[in-house]
């Protein structure tokens, strides 16, 4: 018989679900941006532009670029990466109805993003997939499990 665990609040079967939907989502995209950001460490500068801008002629980013942008770019890289990992230990909570996680979790990787979705998306440098995706992946886990979290709230 499956238990609750004690940090978790009683939900309904409709929240619970909406949880576990967006746990999924949760995992899904930070697993994609773990290896995102792992593959963009190992990368040179230019096969890492062209991976992430990959709507942009790979012609205009085939260039030598000054070791700081290599470094600059490890460091989005990086950034990809933990916050690939804390998504998916989020998403874990999340499943688990732990709704602190909801907030923490629709914090790193709805802000992580925001900015992609700004900056890359609005520009027009990515295709829809896999990144135009994975912004909509968390949106559609950070609406589902903060209704839950506001109907709890309300409760």
């Amino acid at each position: 018989m499956a238990t609750t665990p004690t940090n978790s609040p009683s939900l309904t079967s409709t929240q619970t679900t909406f949880l576990a939907i967006a746990a999924t989502l949760w995992i899904i995209w930070g697993l994609v941006h773990a290896f995102a950001g792992v593959m963009t460490i190992l990368a040179d500068p230019a096969t890492g532009f062209r991976n992430i801008a990959d709507a942009v002629d790979p012609a205009v980013l085939a260039m030598d670029y000054p070791d700081a942008v290599g470094a600059v770019l490890n460091q989005h890289g990086w950034n990809l990466l933990w916050g690939g990992v804390v998504t998916i230990i989020g998403a874990v909570l999340v499943w688990r109805r732990n709704l602190t996680a909801v907030w923490v979790t629709a914090m790193v990787g709805g802000l992580l993003d925001v900015g992609y979705f700004l900056f890359l998306d609005l520009g027009g440098y990515v295709r829809f997939v896999p990144g135009t995706i994975m912004t909509l992946f968390s949106a559609t886990a950070i609406l589902l499990s903060g209704w839950v979290w506001l109907a709890h709230r309300r409760a």
